[in-house]
């Protein structure tokens, strides 16, 4: 099993930013994929953004040139810095990783989420 563990969300002003970290934990073999998705409330979960082992990140069209995704694979975590955060940015924002265990079975693993508010 893969434990993620977000923190970083909060409340903040429109125009303002944040910083979202997630590290993975557990008998992990391989991380080929993590990022986050988001939810906002009546609304289905969206992709936020993603970042492979390699690097290659790929952004949401709403977040693109304000969010930047960021990996760390020798701690299996991974960033998300948010600027320029608009009141439609706020969701709950779970953390994602697609990864291999025990050297086993590869599977989509996610976090229990961390909540951002964007508000004046």
């Amino acid at each position: 099993q893969v434990q993620l563990v977000e923190s970083g969300g909060g409340l903040v002003q429109p125009g303002g930013s944040l910083r979202l970290s997630c590290a993975a934990a557990g008998s992990i073999t391989n991380i080929l994929s993590m990022g986050w998705y988001r939810q906002a409330p009546g609304k289905q979960r969206e992709r936020v953004a993603i970042i492979t082992s390699g690097g290659r990140s790929n952004y949401a069209d709403s977040v693109e040139g304000r969010f930047t995704i960021s990996r760390d694979n020798a701690k299996n975590t991974v960033y998300l810095q948010m600027s320029s955060l608009k009141f439609e940015d706020t969701a709950e924002y779970y953390c994602y990783a697609f990864a291999t265990v025990n050297w086993g079975n590869t599977n989509a693993y996610w976090g229990q989420g961390t909540q951002v508010t964007v508000s004046s």
